[in-house]
């Protein structure tokens, strides 16, 4: 199953179709989100962005045409890797410690850059693919409740709890410069499996 949201090419000016316009199409989102985290969106220029990712300003626009497009991109490709997460988690033996590894992983490269994406307007994403994401974040956030509570508890409050929990804590965490403390991943493993009722693992202790 993809990993994608519905809508991802949408602000582009056109999809990279050949594996090296793929590779740069990467570079420059990555290279965009360290900028961005970097700067803000006050200080975030698609120059700078083509600077760090090695490509020619010309190269950007060929894929992005403005830089409102290139942070749509940015957004998605974080929703990604948050969903590819929680489908290791589901995937997996080991569903709280993928999920603490996972989240804490993807925030701490980039740790001021959620922060930016929530303030930011986003004219280009649709309804629809947002709602996609949160509709999916919260299913596969439901498999994970169900699997260690069962059947009963896999509704709609369970999977809310818990995921607002596990963003709540990385989020502030980020903000906070924690990310790194070997402690937060522990504590945060002992939430987790407190409310899914499960032992914590002698690694996670």
């Amino acid at each position: 199953m993809s990993t994608r949201i519905p809508g991802a090419a949408a602000a582009m000016r056109k999809a990279p179709r050949q594996a090296r316009s793929r590779a740069m199409v990467d570079a420059i989102v990555e290279a965009g989100a360290r900028v961005l985290d970097a700067r803000g969106w006050a200080g975030f220029t698609t120059n700078e962005v083509a600077g760090v990712a090695g490509v020619s300003i010309g190269s950007l626009y060929q894929y992005f045409p403005d830089k409102t497009a290139l942070v749509d991109a940015i957004r998605r490709r974080h929703f990604d890797a948050v969903l590819a997460v929680l489908r290791s988690a589901v995937d997996g033996r080991a569903a709280p410690e993928a999920l603490v590894d996972g989240m804490i992983a993807i925030h701490r490269d980039f740790p001021a850059l959620h922060r930016v994406l929530l303030d930011l307007p986003n004219p280009y994403a649709s309804e629809a693919a947002h709602q996609a994401f949160q509709d999916e974040y919260l299913r596969l956030y439901g498999v994970v409740v169900a699997r260690h509570r069962g059947p009963d508890d896999a509704d709609g409050l369970a999977a809310h709890l818990l995921s607002s929990a596990i963003e709540g804590v990385i989020h502030n965490a980020a903000r906070r410069g924690l990310l790194a403390e070997p402690g937060l991943r522990r504590e945060l493993l002992v939430l987790i499996c407190a409310y899914l009722d499960i032992a914590v693992t002698p690694a996670g202790r």
